[in-house]
């Protein structure tokens, strides 16, 4: 008993019909898409995305949201990460009005390593206005780093407070 040949015929016939089928084939619900309209497909996604991106950028969001996901507990044991940290919050409060890379900060090295004062200095130079080689003290930082926290001395030189 012979069984009937189940496989489908692989000579030229069968791939020029399944190419044809497949050609005449709708696209999703348009149909066929042009190469105009693929392009305008993609900027109408990739335009809206990049301005929204850029916006997030000039208004300082961005920065917010590393320093939201990057700044962690043992991060205030860490000098640069701490200096990047506060470098934000102060320029985002309105403590100063300068640009977070016009600020200096100078950490007192004999200090204890869990309490530490940092002297916060406006920066002048090429990218940064102001008269060159002055580094003017804005206000000093006390940071205690087992209960972070920190205090400034903003507007009362000795006095400190509370960051806003």
């Amino acid at each position: 008993m012979t069984s009937p040949n189940t496989t489908p015929p692989t000579g030229p016939k069968w791939v020029k019909s399944l190419s044809s089928l497949l050609a005449r084939a709708p696209r999703g619900p348009a149909g066929k898409r042009t190469l105009r309209q693929h392009a305008l497909r993609r900027i109408a996604l990739v335009l809206p995305l990049a301005l929204l991106m850029i916006g997030l950028s000039k208004s300082g969001m961005m920065e917010r949201l590393v320093d939201r996901y990057t700044f962690r507990p043992e991060s205030w044991f860490d000098d640069t990460a701490l200096i990047r940290h506060l470098r934000l919050v102060i320029t985002h409060n309105g403590m100063t009005h300068d640009r977070p890379e016009c600020l200096l900060f100078i950490v007192n090295g004999n200090d204890a390593p869990t309490a530490t004062r940092m002297d916060v200095m406006e920066k002048h130079s090429e990218s940064c206005p102001g008269p060159k080689g002055e580094l003017p003290k804005l206000f000093t930082l006390q940071v205690n780093r087992m209960e972070r926290t920190v205090l400034s001395d903003q507007n009362s030189p000795g006095q400190f407070h509370p960051i806003p």
